[in-house]
């Protein structure tokens, strides 16, 4: 019997045009093992709805086309169910598609889906929403929110946005619960990393496992702002864990107060959350196509 897929498309993710895509899909799923259907999502969170609705009819396997953000929406309907969940990265970033060894290619990522090779991934939560690839707090979050608010996407937006913060953010103080181990930082961010990185091979955390049952909370301590372009390129060059200025602190139950409400993101996208934030893992919660 072939299996029922919904494909989920963010026409606008990474700034690139989307609205061919179904002919390529057409032309290289494999159509005798699947009936397939698209659909484009209309607004932010609008995934969260079409999944929802494709679960309830009956659809076994749901494939977002899009970022993290995209990602994110769906798989929160996913996660949790036995339904199968499928990813062609057209984001800005596509990191937890990279960290899963998606092709970026597009054509190439549809072929995989005929493989229907699944692997079986952590989720995590922060305030009861769940995220999949990276969750953090501080400038991150920050540069997430004003990246949000930017009609301009991909990496090089991205990239202005951080150069042209990072001299006016001030670090913050923190209290942490880490398994019941209890940390106090002055922090200029905290990143929760399901994955080991943010996207475009920009590793924050590179022994992250997104199938270990555990978090990696990322502290990165103030710093001299001439030390930023170092600081970004260990992240791609994969020794982020030798500097000085981070720690590495692996965990399942945390909590983190802070001295102000702020942006969190999740993977990539900004939520306004309080000043405690309990964050959890869901062991091997969600079956993803890799």
């Amino acid at each position: 019997m072939k299996r029922k897929i919904l494909f989920v498309i963010n026409p606008i993710s990474g700034g690139k045009a989307k609205y061919n895509f179904p002919k390529k899909i057409d032309k290289y799923l494999d159509k005798s093992k699947f009936d397939y259907e698209c659909v484009f999502t209309d607004y932010h969170g609008h995934g969260s709805l079409l999944a929802v609705e494709a679960i309830r009819n009956g659809v076994d396997i749901l494939v977002a086309v899009g970022g993290d953000g995209t990602i994110n929406e769906v798989a929160t309907e996913v996660e949790g169910t036995d339904k199968l969940m499928g990813i062609i990265p057209f984001g800005s970033g596509n990191g937890l598609a990279r960290s899963l060894g998606i092709p970026i290619a597009e054509v190439q990522a549809i072929k995989r889906i005929n493989n229907l090779h699944v692997s079986t991934i952590d989720s995590g939560t922060f305030n009861g929403r769940k995220f999949f690839n990276m969750a953090g707090i501080g400038f991150d979050a920050q540069i997430s929110s004003r990246f949000a608010e930017n009609v301009k996407r991909g990496l090089s937006s991205y990239i202005k946005i951080a150069f042209s913060e990072v001299s006016n953010y001030r670090s913050q103080h923190y209290r942490l619960t880490i398994d019941g181990k209890e940390y106090e930082h002055q922090a200029f961010m905290i990143s929760v990393a399901n994955s080991s990185q943010y996207g475009n091979n920009a590793h924050i955390s590179p022994f992250a496992s997104l199938n270990d049952g555990m978090l990696d909370i990322c502290i990165l301590k103030p710093f001299p702002l001439y030390k930023f372009p170092a600081l970004v390129l260990r992240m791609f060059r994969k020794n982020t864990h030798k500097s000085n200025y981070l720690e590495i602190i692996q965990g399942s139950n945390i909590t983190i107060k802070r001295e102000s409400d702020a942006a969190v993101h999740l993977d990539g996208d900004p939520f306004n959350m309080g000043t405690i934030l309990s964050i959890g893992v869901n062991p091997h919660s969600l079956n993803i196509l890799n």
